[in-house]
């Protein structure tokens, strides 16, 4: 019996910190846009990667999710937000902090950045509250 006391402490320290950071109703409705969009350019061959990015976005203030990107591949960034953002856009710096120019696509609250970079290396994606009040994001990405 003293043997089993640790072990069932254990699990129940292990589930409890599991469950710390669980995701809000707003994040996992703001994953769900960002996956219906990023659904889209799996029509063109892009697969989606595993994982995501949540948060909270303000207004005039933006989140900033570093990735590390290969040259040769293409890369669309697609995100989502939930209510009460109304507009939210997605822009890709360089390791330098400059701009890289990208094709878009903005449509209120799903946003995506797609580009295709010359060198390797860690790049980037900036998730931007253009309107609306803070509220949550979720960011994910496909390649090809």
């Amino acid at each position: 019996m003293k043997r089993l006391l640790p072990i069932f402490l254990l699990v129940v320290v292990l589930a409890a910190s599991s469950s710390a950071r669980a995701e809000t109703d707003a994040e996992v409705a703001a994953r769900k846009t960002a996956l219906d969009l990023a659904g889209a350019f799996a029509n063109d061959g892009f697969k989606t990667r595993d994982g995501h990015w949540c948060g909270t976005v303000k207004p005039h203030d933006h989140a900033l999710v570093a990735v590390n990107l290969y040259a040769g591949n293409q890369y669309w960034f697609s995100a989502g937000a939930s209510e009460p953002s109304a507009k939210i856009g997605v822009n890709v710096y360089d390791e330098t902090g400059k701009q890289v120019s990208t094709e878009t696509h903005n449509t209120g609250d799903k946003a995506a950045a797609g580009f295709a970079p010359e060198n390797s290396g860690q790049y980037f994606v900036s998730v931007d509250l253009l309107e609306g009040q803070e509220g949550s994001f979720c960011l994910v990405y496909s390649y090809k």
